[in-house]
């Protein structure tokens, strides 16, 4: 059976947007998804579906939470296909780089991406920004609150979109290869 993952922006950051794991996990397992697994608490959803259409799972998900939950959150789902992409993909990958600091941006559709382009053109000193057809890549070396290169981005994604750190991407994955993961 295929499996997804479904990637909350903003939720349980500071006070606003707060969901409950259990919540959100009762929640899609109630709608039909199967074997409903939650990473950290900041809105990252493995789930199994007979359905294959990402941004249908988005909508339906989004909806759901905003009507059951009381919170509305842009959410991302990704295949475990289009996240092996997103692994794979990774220019900086190769490179030793602590993987808090390396944050990917991912979006729903791919015409968001396209236009995060000319970002990657830019010198951004220390700083590396690479787009792909599946995510955004950004080195922020100083951090990422002190990042020139992760503000552009945030600016270009405004609200079709959301990131995770490398860390949290590798862990992703991981839970998408294998339901017993992590």
């Amino acid at each position: 059976m295929p499996r997804f993952v479904a990637l909350f922006r903003g939720i349980n950051v500071g006070k606003a947007k707060r969901i409950a794991m259990a919540d959100l996990r009762a929640l899609l397992t109630s709608m039909g998804y199967g074997n409903v697994r939650t990473l950290l608490n900041s809105g990252n959803v493995v789930f199994d579906s007979t359905g294959t259409a990402s941004n249908k799972h988005a909508t339906r998900i989004q909806t759901a939470v905003a009507e059951s939950l009381g919170v509305d959150s842009l959410v991302v789902v990704k295949s475990a296909r289009d996240m092996a992409q997103v692994v794979a993909d990774n220019p900086l990958a190769s490179q030793p780089l602590d993987p808090s600091r390396l944050l990917v941006a991912l979006t729903q559709d791919n015409h968001t991406l396209a236009a995060l382009a000319p970002l990657g053109h830019t010198d951004w000193g220390h700083e590396q920004l690479h787009t792909g057809q599946h995510a955004a890549y950004v080195w922020c070396a100083d951090g990422i609150l002190q990042s020139k290169a992760a503000v552009a981005l945030m600016k270009g994604l405004a609200d079709n979109g959301t990131t995770r750190n490398w860390a949290t991407i590798e862990k992703i994955h991981a839970m998408l290869q294998s339901p017993d993961a992590l």
